[in-house]
C-alpha cells in the first residue's frame, strides 16, 4: 500500500559535495532544506582618474558632468564582487532515534557535523588521507596525485536544485548544538554557513550561469507588464 499521496512530487534536497577525490570523501545532504537563503552581490563604483584619497571630486560630482546615461555607463568604473550566500542548516536526530537508527543512537548528528567541520579544514591535515598516501606510496612528487592534495580546505560544490550547482568557498561555519544524549552526543544542531561563489570558467559555474540566463529569457513572457509602468516619453 502506498503511503500518503501517490502523485506527490519528489522534493529535492540541497547538499555540499566535495569536488575531486580525497580521503575521507566529504558529502552532506541537507536533512531539511533551508527555510531561507540570502544571496548578495556588491558593486563598487568609481570614475576614471578618481583620487586615491577621500578629498577631491566625488562620484556625485562626476555624474553631474555627464549628460548621456549610455556614455556614463561606458565611462564609470564598476567593480563587481563575487556573490555571497548565507543560510542555516538544521540537523535533528529525533526521528531517527524514534526509528531505532543505530548510528543516530550512538552518535546523534555528530557524523554530519564532523563532515561539515572537515570541509573548512586543510586537506593536508587529514589523517586518513595521509595513511592512504603512505600505504599506496602516493604524494612523493610535488605534482603527483595525493589523497590529501592541498594545504587548503577542500573545494566544495553547493547543490541547490537542478539549476544551481555552484563551486564555493566556505567563509564561515557557526555551529550551535542545542540538544544532547545522555553521553553528550549532539541530537539537534543549527549550522549557519556563509559562502562565496567561485566564479570563472569552471563547468559547474558555467552550467549554473547558463541556467540563470535561460531563466531571464523566460521572464520575457511577462513583457506585457510594462504597460503598467510609467515611462517618460
Amino acid at each position: 500500500m502506498t503511503e500518503g499521496f501517490p502523485n506527490r512530487p519528489k522534493i529535492l534536497r540541497g547538499a555540499f559535495v566535495e569536488f575531486g577525490l580525497s580521503l575521507p570523501p566529504l558529502l552532506v545532504v541537507f536533512q531539511f532544506n533551508p527555510l531561507q537563503l540570502t544571496r548578495n552581490r556588491s558593486l563598487f563604483v568609481t570614475f576614471p582618474g578618481a583620487p586615491a584619497d577621500e578629498a577631491g571630486t566625488s562620484l556625485r560630482d562626476y555624474h553631474s558632468t555627464v549628460d548621456n546615461l549610455l556614455d556614463l555607463q561606458k565611462q564609470q568604473v564598476v567593480t563587481v564582487q563575487e556573490q555571497t550566500i548565507g543560510f542555516d542548516i538544521r540537523l535533528d536526530a529525533t526521528d531517527r532515534l524514534d526509528d531505532g537508527n543505530a548510528l543516530a543512537e550512538q552518535f546523534g548528528v555528530g557524523p554530519q557535523l564532523a563532515t561539515l567541520e572537515l570541509m573548512v579544514q586543510p586537506k593536508s591535515e587529514s589523517m586518513l588521507g595521509l595513511v592512504a598516501d603512505k600505504l599506496l606510496g602516493l604524494g612523493s612528487k610535488p605534482d603527483g596525485f595525493s589523497f590529501t592534495r592541498s594545504a587548503n580546505p577542500p573545494l566544495v560544490l553547493f547543490i541547490f536544485g537542478r539549476k544551481r550547482v555552484l563551486p564555493v568557498n566556505i567563509n564561515s561555519l557557526n555551529i550551535t548544538e542545542t540538544e544532547f544524549s545522555t553521553d553528550l552526543n549532539p541530537i539537534q544542531a543549527t549550522v549557519a554557513v556563509s559562502l562565496t561563489v567561485i566564479e570563472g570558467r569552471s563547468v559547474p559555474y558555467l552550467y549554473s550561469k547558463a541556467a540563470t540566463e535561460v531563466m531571464s529569457v523566460l521572464n520575457l513572457a511577462n513583457v506585457t507588464d510594462v504597460a503598467n509602468v510609467v515611462i517618460p516619453g
